[in-house]
């Protein structure tokens, strides 16, 4: 099996986060599973991590454009699924609607999962305005009620940064972040961005007094390879009815694509 895995970064501007990222990905993986690290393009962003841009839901929307051209290269390079590594899921239902080969969102995967772990998720996150993302995306699944709400750490990317060579004092802030979610009644807690939850994950903080801490990248990684096993042994496949799930022609996807400038992001 073969993994298109998509960041919202460009990675090659965090070394040690695509390091601790391959490193972990082997871990959790199955033998067999190829994942293929994939960023956004060089100079997407004017700093070293996406923050900046994508607290800003004009920004965040411009980025995700991107997303159609990459998801569009996994499946024309023969990759087995698209797994969008990034938790705000960039037009997820769209891309969903124009593949043949299984779409995974990180967000949807977590927020789906948690209610297997707990009755009630919380989620904390360093870029504060993306909030109201997620709070969007809860109540478009349907689960609100079961949401203790969508909260700051209480620190930043450039804490996170320092996290991946010393992890101690990130943890130590974490945890006071956590345990103040978990006396709001948070029975599991989902990390907004994947870079914090793979520092927590890789130095096994998995649990705070009992509650578990979900690993994102771990949960859309192997939702992902459960994904293409179902379509493989029993072809199930999404629906393809109604104005957000009936595929278009990938012809007029691709002449649209190349109007719009995005086709410079396509590999062919």
């Amino acid at each position: 099996m073969r993994i298109y895995h998509q960041s919202l970064t460009v990675l090659e501007d965090l070394p040690d986060y695509s390091k601790r990222m391959t490193d972990h990905i082997k871990r959790v993986v199955r033998a067999d599973t190829e994942v293929v690290l994939h960023g956004m393009a060089k100079g997407s962003y004017d700093a070293n991590y996406p923050g900046g841009d994508i607290r800003h839901r004009a920004l965040f929307n411009l980025h995700s454009m991107q997303w159609m051209a990459h998801a569009l290269n996994a499946q024309d390079t023969g990759f087995d699924a698209f797994a969008m590594c990034t938790m705000p899921d960039p037009l997820l239902t769209e891309i969903r609607s124009i593949l043949d080969i299984p779409v995974v969102g990180s967000g949807e995967s977590c927020f789906k999962l948690a209610g297997s772990y707990g009755q009630k998720f919380g989620m904390l996150l360093f870029i504060d305005l993306m909030a109201e993302r997620y709070r969007q995306q809860i109540d478009s699944m349907g689960l609100s009620a079961f949401s203790v709400g969508v909260q700051p750490v209480g620190f930043g990317f450039a804490d996170v940064l320092k996290g991946f060579d010393h992890p101690g004092p990130l943890i130590d802030l974490f945890k006071v972040a956590a345990r103040k979610m978990i006396a709001q009644g948070a029975d599991v807690i989902i990390l907004g961005e994947i870079p914090l939850s793979l520092i927590l994950a890789s130095e096994g903080v998995f649990r705070i007094d009992d509650t578990p801490i979900m690993d994102s990248l771990a949960v859309t990684l192997k939702t992902t390879e459960l994904m293409v096993d179902l379509k493989n042994m029993t072809g199930l496949s999404p629906c393809r009815r109604g104005w957000s799930q009936a595929q278009p022609s990938i012809q007029r996807v691709r002449s649209l694509m190349d109007f719009y400038g995005l086709s410079r992001f396509l590999n062919s």
